[in-house]
């Protein structure tokens, strides 16, 4: 079976999906930590004013590929991270190349309204920082060994 036959026989991943209580807002906080875009339509100024808030909007790279979708859902208790009532269920992982980078990524993400729920910047053996979303999410910027 060649490669291409293979990957049209199975599932491809569209985009992840995240729910939230503010799709705007975490929205936007993704598309400015991550360098996104709005899928054309989803931009604020494509909504008029009165219009219903958006309920689902998809962020895309550069290249107009989709990369994340996010949902609005009437409620959604943020995760207790790592133990509690609320397991996270899943998670985002993001890399940089260097320790330095990986803090000043950390700053930007926690002046977009993020915040650090563990700081293992200085790990021996991972540097690693766990963050929040604004809406709870649990997601990691780490430098990767390789």
């Amino acid at each position: 079976m060649s490669d291409t036959t293979a990957r049209s026989s199975v599932p491809r991943l569209r985009q992840v999906v995240l729910d939230t209580e503010d799709a705007r807002g975490l929205a936007e906080f993704y598309r400015e930590l991550l360098g996104l875009e709005y899928l054309p339509g989803d931009e604020p100024e494509a909504r008029a004013e009165g219009d219903d808030p958006a309920d689902w909007l998809v962020l895309t790279d550069g290249d107009g590929a989709r990369v994340l979708a996010v949902q609005q859902v009437a409620s959604m208790p943020a995760p207790t991270w790592p133990e509690g009532p609320r397991p996270q269920m899943m998670h985002l992982d993001f890399w940089v190349a260097t320790v330095d980078a990986l803090r000043a990524q950390c700053a930007r993400a926690v002046a977009l309204g993020a915040r650090v729920l563990e700081d293992g910047t200085d790990d021996p053996e991972e540097s690693i920082v766990i963050l929040a979303d604004p809406a709870g999410h649990p997601f990691c910027i780490f430098v990767p060994d390789e």
